[in-house]
């Protein structure tokens, strides 16, 4: 397996540690209990901030409120969409001191399973920052332009759907399951239009800085989140068969080695689903979508 960036520097002693968490979720009181004293006990030195959130979206809010100030180390207790928030909280700060982690508490960790793990006050103790890369997603609309970040991966078609699908269908591996099988059974193919006004039908297209999605894929053999390139994985519409083919290889074999790029763009030319780290947005007809790898924009442990 690749390993990320070796030039690796000794980063700013954190002058905090500040965990941002849904209160709501089951099981997370104990599991911020557990980790405040383990934290206690292990970095006396180090102040440690709860940060509760309140509503969809909060996390954000507190992320570019603590990335303003200081050199705070921002732990995401999360699954991959309340990591985005954050990721998209700190990067709405530029120059941000903020250095970021993911604790995997969420239906769905795909980012925390791709990247090397280890104990959170080992990788503390050591105060070094790594740099990997995010996704910039642009999209382009008659009203202007929205910029969003994601920290994994954009799927539009299955991708999308599935989540839907999932959401709908109930948690757990037996009804997600079933909810996939349905999720092929009623989808419809979607047509994008390349920035050179060449026309395509895909049944999938995924966009990954990672390797494993959706709980149960493996998309690419990839391990370099820090390279400046991206893996596409695309699927042109051919049918369910195919599709359910490609998504029993990506949940067994995995699917391979898939192209890598730096940037990645077309127009939809009708309504599309897309799926961003997890949350599912809607597009228009005629949004022009830009992908670009952000080289090194994230610090993180």
């Amino acid at each position: 397996m690749n390993t990320m960036a070796d030039d690796l520097a000794p980063a700013a002693p954190f002058d905090r540690l500040v965990l941002i968490f849904n209160p709501g979720r089951p099981g997370m009181a104990g599991r911020i209990e557990t980790l405040q004293r383990d934290l206690a006990l292990d970095l006396q030195d180090l102040p440690v901030e709860l940060l509760p959130t309140d509503f969809a979206g909060h996390a954000r809010d507190l992320a570019r409120s603590e990335a303003g100030r200081g050199a705070p180390l921002i732990v995401s207790v999360s699954g991959d969409g309340g990591y985005n928030e954050v990721v998209n909280g700190v990067m709405d700060v530029p120059g941000s001191m903020a250095v970021c982690t993911v604790l995997p508490a969420g239906n769905a960790n795909d980012h925390h399973r791709s990247l090397p793990a280890r104990p959170l006050t080992d990788a503390i103790r050591e105060r070094r920052v790594r740099h990997i890369d995010l996704l910039r997603i642009t999209f382009g609309r008659a009203g202007g332009e929205q910029v969003q970040y994601a920290h994994s991966y954009v799927g539009f078609g299955l991708t999308p759907l599935m989540a839907i699908g999932i959401e709908k269908g109930g948690k757990g591996k037996v009804l997600e399951l079933i909810s996939v099988a349905r999720t092929l059974s009623n989808l419809r193919p979607f047509e994008l239009v390349r920035d050179d006004g060449a026309t395509a039908q895909f049944d999938s297209l995924i966009l990954a800085n990672i390797s494993r999605m959706a709980k149960y894929g493996t998309v690419s053999e990839a391990h370099r989140p820090d390279d400046g390139r991206f893996e596409v994985v695309t699927l042109p519409h051919a049918g369910r068969w195919k599709m359910a083919l490609m998504t029993l290889r990506a949940v067994t074999l995995g699917l391979g080695h898939q192209p890598a790029v730096s940037s990645y763009a077309f127009t939809t030319r009708n309504a599309v689903p897309c799926q961003i780290d997890g949350e599912v947005v809607h597009l228009q007809a005629g949004t022009h979508v830009l992908v670009e790898s952000a080289k090194g924009a994230l610090a993180t442990i």
